[in-house]
C-alpha cells in the first residue's frame, strides 16, 4: 500500500499559519479599539460640531462655516495664533538643547551619575508644578528672578505682568522640562550609535563637528524626528502652563489657541461649543501640516538611504 507523502517540515499547516497571522491583530485590537474611540472618533466628532452653534445642553442649530468665517474677524483669535508661531519657533530650541545636553552625560567621568539626575529631574514633574515654580521665580518682590534684575538694574520687572514679555516667560517654564525630554531621546539614541563606525571615523581623522556631524547625527535621525514632533505637539498645545502661570493674561496677551478654545467652550466666558470646536479644528490642521511634513521627508531621506 502506497505511503501518504509527507508534508514538507518547511510548511506549516494552514490553520497554524492563520492563527500566527491573526495573533498580532489579536494582540493590537485593544489598544487600535482605544485610539480608535478617545482619538479617531473625537477627531471626526469636534469637526462635526463646529458647524453648530450649541452651547453644551441645548439643541444645536446648524450654521454651516458661520464659525469659521468668525474666526477670521477674532482679534483674540489672531493673537492666540501669533503667540503659539512664537511658542513653535523658540521651543524647537529644545532640540538642539537636549542633544548638547545628552552628548555630554554620554561621557563617563566621574559623578556623571549626579548630573544624570539634576537634568533627568523636569522631566518626572508635573507640568502644573513646573508652571508654579516659575510663577514664584518671576514674583514680583520675592521672586528670585525678580529681585536679581532689580539689583543688576536698579528697576523692577514683573514679567508674568508685562504683555511685552509675558509669552516668553511661559516659553522658557515650558523648555526647562522639554529640554529634558529631548535629552532622553538623545541619550537613548547615542547607546545604540555603531562604535565600529566611531572608530573607523576616527582612523580616517575625523574628530569634533565632523565626527558630529557626519557620524553621530545620522545615526541619531530617528531619535531626531521623535524629538521634533513631540516638541511642535508641545508647544501647539501648550494649554497647561498658560492656564497655571497667567490664565490668558495679561488683557489676553498670552493667550494660545488650546487656551483660548477653552475660554470659548468651556468657561464662564463662552459656553459655545461649536466656536470652541472651530478653534480645535484650526489647530488640529496645523499640526498635522507640521507632523505631516516631518514624516515626508523622514520617509524621503529612508527611501534615498536605501
Amino acid at each position: 500500500m502506497p505511503e501518504a507523502p509527507a508534508i514538507p517540515a518547511t510548511h506549516a499547516p494552514r490553520p497554524r499559519r492563520s492563527r500566527r497571522a491573526l495573533a498580532p491583530w489579536l494582540f493590537l485590537a485593544p489598544g487600535l479599539a482605544m485610539f480608535l474611540i478617545y482619538v479617531i472618533i473625537p477627531i471626526f466628532q469636534s469637526m462635526w460640531v463646529s458647524f453648530y452653534d450649541w452651547d453644551g445642553l441645548s439643541d444645536a442649530t446648524w450654521v454651516g462655516m458661520a464659525n469659521y468665517v468668525e474666526l477670521m474677524d477674532d482679534e483674540a483669535f489672531y493673537v492666540s495664533l501669533k503667540n503659539n508661531v512664537i511658542w513653535l519657533v523658540l521651543y524647537m530650541l529644545a532640540v538642539p538643547a537636549g542633544l548638547m545636553i545628552a552628548l555630554f552625560l554620554n561621557q563617563t567621568v566621574r559623578g556623571i551619575r549626579i548630573y544624570k539626575s539634576l537634568f533627568f529631574f523636569p522631566f518626572v514633574i508635573s507640568q502644573v508644578v513646573v508652571g508654579l515654580i516659575f510663577s514664584w521665580f518671576y514674583a514680583p518682590d520675592f521672586g528670585l528672578l525678580y529681585k536679581l534684575i532689580e539689583g543688576l538694574t536698579g528697576q523692577s520687572v514683573a514679567i508674568l505682568a508685562d504683555e511685552r514679555l509675558v509669552t516668553y516667560g511661559i516659553i522658557a517654564a515650558g523648555l526647562w522640562p522639554q529640554i529634558a525630554y529631548c535629552m532622553i531621546l538623545y541619550l537613548t539614541g547615542l547607546n545604540a550609535v555603531a562604535p565600529d563606525q566611531i572608530e573607523a571615523a576616527r582612523l580616517d581623522g575625523a574628530k569634533g563637528w565632523k565626527m558630529l556631524w557626519y557620524v553621530v547625527l545620522p545615526q541619531l535621525r530617528p531619535a531626531t524626528f521623535i524629538a521634533i514632533v513631540v516638541t511642535v505637539i508641545g508647544a501647539l498645545r501648550s494649554f497647561d502652563l498658560v492656564s497655571i502661570m497667567t490664565s490668558g493674561g495679561p488683557f489676553g496677551s498670552s493667550r494660545v489657541l488650546s487656551y483660548y478654545m477653552y475660554e470659548q467652550a468651556l468657561s464662564e466666558y463662552g459656553y459655545r461649543m461649536g466656536y470652541g470646536a472651530a478653534i480645535a479644528v484650526v489647530l488640529f490642521g496645523i499640526m498635522m501640516i507640521f507632523i505631516s511634513g516631518f514624516i515626508w521627508k523622514m520617509w524621503r531621506d529612508e527611501k534615498g538611504v536605501r
